[in-house]
């Protein structure tokens, strides 16, 4: 998708690749608007969206490269005043890494990986470097490397179906794309240490709750009217001793009629747009000088230990390409859906005993990534 031209001014082009049409994400300019709608004449928003709704908008490694190229037109364009990072579709802002070319192409490959990290590395810093406020406007699942690139962002706004965690230790991966750098920061060592390590999700109404997120929206309707998310409590309760739940899932029967209740609804964004809008003409209505400077200010929280981790996080990820991450992403992407997890408890009793990496300890634990896996007629 070509990107929508600013109109012509007397600056110079400081573009990395002055013309480039994308592929993987969309990069489009929207006016600024007032709370009435009015657009701002000479003012925009870019608005960038990862295109792989197919595949729960994971990033492709052109994707990153994409990105990195999208941050820094909006980053060089006079007239944008705020950035939008989106998906496409109701279901996903961002799973993660694209585990078909984890699978099929990087796993057993730590070179180049290591070279593909690098990508996925500068993605995070031209996030936290973009001359404009980065607002993640989060439509759905933002799971894995997804919770990572989210995070880089300066605020966050989700539709209150959203859901937000991890999923590495789950499939041969760590979260140290940035998840053990940032998740502290907004959230505390305790949840951060959960969130990490067991790669249980949280609901949105959760998430606000715990400090990840600047606000949400309802984008389920039923009869015209908006509905909060059935699915989670919304409502002052509390558990057997005394603990809130609210923003924690549903149970039991309750859970069922919630499910009902969400099959029968139809998803509508402009509440979530109008809350994206909104926090966008909050911060054009500030100096802009002083407004980035803050932000810069701010980001240095995150990239302490950003910077002071992310070459040694890119190494090891490259090096467990050749053992968990091989057997944990091919067994996601090929296995069938009730079986996309490797025998965890089979795999340390056979390390525990002194097992080497190989395709019999891969036989053994997580069979559908042998290398011969496709000779004998997987699916890929």
């Amino acid at each position: 998708m070509t990107a929508t031209a600013l109109p012509p001014s007397q600056f110079e082009n400081h573009e990395l690749a002055p013309g480039y049409e994308y592929r993987d994400i969309r990069y489009l300019l929207k006016p600024l608007r007032r709370p009435d709608g009015e657009a701002v004449a000479g003012l925009f928003n870019a608005w960038i969206w990862l295109d792989n709704p197919k595949q729960l908008n994971s990033y492709t490694t052109r994707a990153l490269a994409e990105l990195i190229l999208a941050l820094r037109q909006a980053s060089n364009a006079p007239g944008v005043q705020s950035v939008v990072f989106t998906a496409v579709g109701d279901r996903s802002f961002c799973t993660g890494g694209n585990t078909a070319e984890y699978s099929e192409h990087y796993s057993g490959r730590p070179d180049e990986y290591r070279r593909y990290m690098r990508l996925f590395n500068d993605a995070v810093c031209a996030l936290m470097e973009c001359d404009k406020p980065v607002i993640c406007r989060v439509n759905g699942m933002r799971i894995g490397g997804g919770q990572e690139i989210g995070m880089a962002c300066d605020f966050t706004v989700a539709a209150d179906t959203a859901r937000f965690g991890q999923a590495g230790p789950k499939h041969g991966s760590a979260p140290v794309g940035g998840s053990t750098d940032f998740l502290p920061l907004y959230v505390g060592w305790a949840k951060a240490v959960e969130s990490c390590t067991l790669c249980e999700t949280w609901t949105a109404h959760y998430a606000l709750q715990l400090g990840l997120i600047n606000g949400l929206a309802p984008v389920l309707k039923k009869d015209g009217e908006f509905l909060p998310n059935p699915l989670a409590v919304t409502e002052a309760r509390f558990d057997a001793w005394g603990r809130p739940l609210y923003g924690q899932l549903k149970s039991g029967e309750e859970l069922a009629v919630a499910k009902e209740l969400f099959k029968a609804c139809e998803t509508d964004f402009s509440a979530l747009d109008a809350e994206v809008e909104s926090l966008a003409w909050k911060l054009a209505n500030t100096m802009p000088d002083c407004t980035t400077y803050t932000l810069e200010s701010l980001r240095r929280h995150k990239l302490a230990h950003w910077d002071k981790n992310r070459e040694g996080h890119r190494a090891w990820l490259a090096l467990n390409m050749m053992t968990e991450a091989k057997a944990g992403f091919r067994t996601f992407h090929r296995a069938p859906r009730a079986e996309r997890e490797a025998d965890f408890l089979e795999l340390r009793r056979a390390l525990a005993t002194g097992a080497r990496w190989n395709e019999e300890l891969l036989e053994r634990c997580a069979p559908y990534a042998m290398d011969s896996y496709q000779a004998d007629g997987g699916e890929a």
